[in-house]
């Protein structure tokens, strides 16, 4: 099975980027449909970003435009671009690998957005 672990978190102004990463171990990335999740205080945890193993990509509409989620297989990593930073992307985000009837998380990285 895969083990993932997500960085990259942190406290950013509006308006700005951070790129979060998830490294994968156990297992290689190219196998698995690959998602960036969200979790807000107060919230369900929602699908913010995917990638399939042909890397056809999906995007929740509230970040399409400012997120760009991308595949580095010889690093067997998995990334998320955010740019535009917004209050509201303000969340917990963690890293989702689905194989057939098995899905993994990660343990989460912390974003906060705020002047």
């Amino acid at each position: 099975q895969v083990q993932l672990v997500e960085s990259g978190g942190g406290l950013v102004q509006p308006g700005g980027s951070l790129r979060l990463s998830c490294a994968a171990s156990g297992d290689a990335v190219s196998i698995y449909s690959m998602g960036w999740y969200r979790q807000a205080p107060g919230k369900q945890r929602e699908l913010v970003a995917g990638i399939s193993t042909s890397d056809s990509t999906n995007y929740a509409d509230s970040v399409k435009g400012r997120f760009t989620i991308s595949r580095d297989n010889a690093k067997n990593t998995v990334y998320l671009q955010m740019n535009s930073l917004k209050p509201e992307d303000t969340a917990v985000y963690y890293c989702n690998a689905v194989r057939l009837f098995y899905k993994f998380w990660g343990q989460g990285t912390l974003v906060t957005v705020s002047s």
